[in-house]
C-alpha cells in the first residue's frame, strides 16, 4: 500500500493494540445502497416547465425541476419575512399563495457581513463559496427527492456551518443533496435561518420579546415543523427525520436536542466537527442586549426603533456592543462573547445539555465526528512543514500557556511517527469537545452514540491540506466528485465516500450505521472510547488519543 493510501492513524504510530477486533476492518462490508448506473442512452438530463415537478405545501403549490432523475425545489418559504416588525420576534408563518410558486433558485442568505467575503483567494478557491442576495426575507428551505409520491422515505435536514454568525444552506457545492437523495432513496433538505445579532440578541431585559435571544434557533424549529407538515407531499416520512450539521451546524444540532419546542420534530442527530453542551450565559446575554440598545442611542423599550435600523448598520452596532462587553464576559468566565443561543430555561434548556436521563432527546441516537486536522496552520505556508517541536511549543503558548511543553510531549508520545507540523495541527484540533459531548450523551443510557474521526488527506496543495475542517462533509453526502477542491476527485475519495455515505444513510433509516461498508461500528462508551477512524482503510479503534488528551485537562 502506498504512503498516500496508508491509514493516517498507523502513519502516526498508533499501535495495533488500540484497534478493536473486526473481521471486516480491512476489507469492509458490501454497501447495501449501490449507486445507480448511468443510463445506456445519452438522453435529456434536465426537465423544467409549467407542468413539471409540481408539489403541494400547506401554503400553496410549488414548481421545481427534475435534474438527473432527482426532483429539486429551491427556496420554498417556511416562514415570513423577518424584517421590520418581525425582527427579533419568533418566526411567523408565510402568507399563502394562489398561483404555483416557482422554486427554481436558492432563497436569500441571512444577513451577515459580506464585505471581503472572497478576499482570501485560497479560501474562496478551496471552499468555492456560494452566496447570492442577502436579506431578512431568508426563511427558505430546499428539497431534493427521488420522487413526489407517497413512499415515505427517510428525511435528512442539513444545518449549515459558520458558527451562529455566517453561512447559508448551499454555501459549498458539497452541501447539495442530489447525490445522497439518489444513492439512499431519501429526501434531503437544507435551509437558511437568522444568524448573528439578528438571530440571537437577547432583548428581554431591554423591553423586547422573551424569545429574542433564540429566534435563530426557533427558525430551525419552524423549518422542522414545515418538514413535519409538508414533507409527505415530497415523498418523505415526517416520522423519520435526521438532523445533521457541521461546525456551527453541529452546535445547532445539540442545541435543538435541548429545545423543548423541537420535541418530536426529529428522531436522529449527527454533529460533525462541532457541538455545544450549554447555551450562552443568560446574565451576559441580557446585559449585552441592553448594551446594544444603548449603543444604538435608544432607551429601553424602544425596540420598534431598533427594528427599523438597516440590518447592516444594526450588525455594526451589535458588534460594537460586544467589544464594550469584553470585561463583563471575562468576569463571567466566558470563553467568548457574542451572539448564539441563550440558555434561558424556557426556549433553550439551562444547565448542562444531556444531563437529564428522562429528557425528550435522551432516546435520540447521535453520531459525532471530527477531523484530524480541523485547524492546520500550514496550507498556504510551505515553510511550516519544517517546523520543530520546540517551535511548536512556542507557537501554542498563546493558547495553552505554561502547559505547552507538557502538551507537545504528550502528543508526540501518543503519535510517535507524526511530524512536528502534524503534532501542532493535532493539538489545535484535539477531540476534547467531541469526547465531552459523546460522554454526556452516552451517560443518558437511552440511545447509542457513534463516534468517528476523519483522517483522509487530499492530494492537494502539495499534501499540506491534510484532513481539514469541512473536508468530510462531501464524503458523507456522496459529493466527492462535486467538491473537487476538497478531494481532487476520482476513485480514491469516492471509495471512502461510498462507505461513509451508505453508513450515514443506514443511520438515517434505522439509527444504526452498520451495513454501509465500514467495519463493524460499535457504539461509543466512556470506558473504551470506540472510534471509527475514516480513511482509505477505515478501522475501529479504542480511544486512540486518550493519553494525549489527558495533557489538556
Amino acid at each position: 500500500m502506498s504512503s498516500s493510501r496508508r491509514n493516517f492513524l498507523q502513519k502516526l504510530g498508533i499501535g495495533a493494540a488500540s484497534v478493536s477486533v473486526s473481521t471486516t476492518a480491512l476489507a469492509g462490508a458490501t454497501p447495501k445502497n449501490k449507486a445507480p448506473k448511468a443510463p445506456a442512452n445519452d438522453g435529456q438530463l434536465l426537465f423544467v416547465g409549467d407542468n413539471v415537478a409540481i408539489a403541494n405545501t400547506e401554503y400553496g403549490k410549488v414548481r421545481g425541476f427534475i435534474l438527473r432523475g432527482v426532483y429539486q425545489y429551491l427556496g420554498i418559504p417556511y416562514g415570513a419575512d423577518t424584517s421590520g416588525k418581525n425582527r427579533f420576534m419568533p418566526p411567523q408563518k408565510p402568507a399563502p399563495w394562489s398561483d404555483v410558486k416557482p422554486a427554481l433558485w436558492w432563497g436569500n442568505t441571512a444577513p451577515q457581513i459580506m464585505e471581503k467575503r472572497y478576499a482570501n483567494v485560497y479560501a474562496s478557491f478551496v471552499d468555492h463559496w456560494n452566496y447570492d442576495d442577502v436579506s431578512e426575507d431568508c426563511l427558505k428551505i430546499n428539497v431534493w427527492t427521488p420522487a413526489v409520491d407517497k413512499q415515505k422515505r427517510p428525511v435528512v435536514v442539513w444545518l449549515h456551518g459558520g458558527g451562529f454568525t455566517n453561512g447559508n444552506g448551499i454555501e459549498q457545492d458539497g452541501y447539495h443533496g442530489e447525490n445522497l437523495a439518489r444513492l439512499g432513496n431519501l429526501v434531503f433538505c437544507s435551509l437558511n435561518h437568522r444568524l448573528g445579532p439578528l438571530g440571537y440578541t437577547d432583548l428581554k431585559a431591554a423591553g423586547g420579546h422573551p424569545a429574542s435571544g433564540n429566534v435563530g434557533n426557533l427558525d430551525m424549529v419552524a423549518a422542522l415543523e414545515w418538514v413535519k407538515n409538508n414533507i409527505a407531499n415530497f415523498g418523505g416520512d415526517p416520522n423519520n427525520v435526521t438532523i445533521i450539521g457541521q461546525s456551527g451546524g453541529g452546535a445547532k444540532v445539540t442545541t435543538l436536542m435541548n429545545m423543548p419546542s423541537a420535541k418530536g420534530l426529529f428522531h436522529k442527530a449527527v454533529a460533525l466537527s462541532g457541538s455545544s453542551l450549554a447555551g450562552v450565559n443568560q446574565e451576559y446575554a441580557e446585559k449585552l442586549g441592553k448594551k446594544v440598545v444603548e449603543e444604538a442611542g435608544l432607551k429601553p423599550g424602544e425596540i420598534d426603533k431598533l427594528q427599523q435600523i438597516p440590518w447592516r448598520e444594526y450588525i455594526d452596532i451589535a458588534n460594537r456592543a460586544v467589544d464594550k462587553m469584553a470585561d463583563e464576559a471575562k468576569k463571567l468566565n466566558l470563553v467568548r462573547g457574542g451572539y448564539s443561543p441563550v440558555s434561558d430555561g424556557n426556549y433553550l434548556d439551562n444547565g448542562p445539555f444531556f444531563a437529564d436521563k428522562n429528557h425528550f432527546s435522551a432516546d435520540t441516537p447521535l453520531m459525532i465526528s471530527s477531523t484530524f486536522h480541523e485547524f492546520r496552520p500550514n496550507r498556504t505556508d510551505a515553510t511550516l512543514e519544517s517546523v520543530t517541536l520546540d517551535e511548536v511549543k512556542e507557537k501554542i503558548k498563546p493558547r495553552f500557556g505554561d502547559k505547552s511543553a507538557e502538551i507537545v510531549a504528550a502528543f508526540a508520545k501518543n503519535f510517535p511517527k507524526a511530524r512536528p507540523v502534524e503534532i501542532w495541527a493535532l493539538i489545535l484540533s484535539n477531540r476534547k469537545n467531541a469526547i465531552a459531548t459523546a460522554d454526556a450523551k452516552a451517560s443518558q443510557q437511552k440511545a447509542p452514540v457513534y463516534l468517528a474521526w476523519f483522517g483522509w488527506q487530499p492530494p492537494l496543495f502539495d499534501g499540506r491540506m491534510r484532513a481539514f475542517h469541512c473536508d468530510d462533509i462531501c464524503f458523507w453526502f456522496y459529493n466527492t466528485d462535486l467538491m473537487l477542491t476538497h478531494t481532487g476527485g476520482g476513485a480514491r475519495p469516492r471509495a471512502l465516500s461510498a462507505k461513509m455515505a451508505n453508513s450515514f444513510i443506514n443511520f438515517a433509516k434505522t439509527g444504526n450505521p452498520n451495513g454501509g461498508g465500514l467495519p463493524n461500528w460499535k457504539p461509543y462508551s466512556t470506558q473504551y472510547g470506540e472510534t471509527m477512524v475514516l480513511d482509505d482503510v477505515p478501522v475501529l479503534v479504542n480511544d486512540p488519543d486518550r493519553e494525549a488528551r489527558k495533557s489538556l485537562a
